[in-house]
């Protein structure tokens, strides 16, 4: 009996030790998180439940500070910050990061992905894990992949009912080429702009519309300055939780676990709730005075055609990519 007395107390002190020596290993510091878009945002709520996480499990040493609406500049100011240090994290289009690694412009073809089921499979398994590891040697820390959604065309032109409605738009697009191809391939009139600048822009009648997730549109209450909104779901875009190395590199274990296992919680959080949202945030828009249309099954069609030759144009230039990336789509839809 005394024996394993003597055992507990003996093991009390070591887990005590080892705790004591996790919470040293934990300093006081702040995160800053930038995301390009204001509250209301689908990836604001991954943010709130990453932050609140990151303290829980940091005992409050660690403190994340939330920065919305672009208040660290454009996507690329504040890639270009995150690899610099002076920005800790960040959550953008995983296409805008085919500047640092090509392949992650997949991401931006259009049709990709017939539902949500599909594009988890793909960021979750390997093809997607491989593309964010590829971020280190650029600088950048991969920690998951939240939900943007599917893409939908608004304009303050015209009601959108066939795809030759969309000829002659002036469209706002992600800088990026193949935004750019496939809006000239609809035979309307690419403009890439930074997403800060895009509510003034359809203000000041300087575009005619522009493209994004339902939630986006009701995010920036885009029905302020747009009329019409048609349900095209052309792109499906997950976004990157970035981090960066730089700063990574200076985590002690315990620190990087810490924001590690607060990334992947709050992904499953995020997605949820982004899911979760569509039904309410399209009644939003109809409340606005919305009008909100649905190309027929032809017209899909067509539009899918029209892109096609973007797509081939592209996947030219992402070598085993587009292959592997339709290999594992193609096991999903036996």
């Amino acid at each position: 009996m005394k024996r394993l007395f003597v055992k507990s107390v003996l093991a009390s002190i070591v887990l005590a030790s080892v705790g004591l020596a996790a919470a040293q290993d934990i300093k006081e510091r702040t995160i800053k998180f930038g995301l390009n878009s204001p509250e209301g945002h689908p990836a604001v709520a991954g943010m709130k439940a990453f932050a609140e996480n990151v303290a829980a499990k940091s005992g409050g040493k660690i403190k994340v500070q939330l920065f919305l609406n672009g208040t660290l500049g454009s996507d690329q100011a504040t890639l270009s910050a995150v690899k610099g240090g002076t920005v800790e994290m960040a959550v953008m289009n995983s296409g805008i990061l085919a500047s640092e690694v090509k392949a992650l412009e997949i991401f931006d073809f259009p049709f990709l992905f017939a539902n949500e089921k599909e594009a988890d499979a793909i960021v979750d398994g390997p093809v997607g894990q491989k593309m964010h590891a590829a971020l280190q040697d650029k600088g950048i820390v991969g920690l998951s992949y939240w939900e943007l959604g599917f893409r939908n065309i608004s304009t303050s032109k015209r009601a959108l009912n066939k795809v030759d409605d969309i000829a002659g738009l002036k469209l706002r697009v992600i800088p990026n080429a193949i935004n750019v191809d496939w809006v000239k391939a609809l035979g309307a009139n690419p403009t890439p702009l930074p997403f800060p600048e895009v509510y003034a822009a359809l203000e000041q009648g300087a575009i005619d519309g522009q493209e994004n997730p339902i939630a986006v549109i009701a995010a920036n209450k885009f029905w302020e300055v747009q009329k019409f909104v048609a349900l095209t779901n052309h792109q499906y875009n997950p976004q990157s939780v970035i981090f960066s190395k730089k700063v990574w590199d200076t985590l002690s274990p315990a620190e990087r676990k810490i924001i590690d296992d607060a990334a992947d919680a709050a992904t499953k959080n995020q997605r949820a709730q982004s899911r979760a949202s569509l039904a309410a945030n399209l009644e939003l828009l109809k409340k606005n005075g919305m009008t909100i249309t649905q190309f027929p099954p032809a017209e899909v069609a067509k539009l899918r055609e029209k892109m096609k030759p973007v797509i081939d144009k592209h996947s030219a230039a992402l070598g085993n990519t587009v292959a592997e990336v339709q290999a594992e789509l193609a096991k999903l839809r036996k």
